[in-house]
């Protein structure tokens, strides 16, 4: 699998916002999150979520329609379509 790109867009005492895109084959590689997090997809698409166990699951993305995760969440994100994912991850800071 190829890396994910990641860009941030913003960091200061409040939030940290990062634009991530994953080509086709990409993931983002195992990762624990130390916030609490929004993700605004930018594009619809469908993702591989693999947990720490190895267990797979996919989420749909529509555009525009954000989800919210409490801090703690442990996986990899993979995108095994043909076509780019692309959203914005919104951690919150306080």
């Amino acid at each position: 699998m190829l890396a994910a790109e990641s860009e941030v867009q913003v960091d200061n005492e409040q939030v940290r916002v990062t634009e991530w895109r994953l080509a086709p084959n990409s993931a983002t590689g195992h990762h624990t999150h130390g916030m609490d997090y929004v993700i605004v997809p930018v594009v619809g698409g469908e993702m591989t979520i693999v947990a720490p166990d190895g267990e797979r699951s996919k989420a749909q993305l529509a555009a525009g329609k954000s989800y919210f995760r409490k801090a703690g969440v442990q996986h990899d994100v993979l995108n095994e379509t043909a076509t780019e994912i692309v959203f914005l991850e919104v951690e919150l800071k306080s």
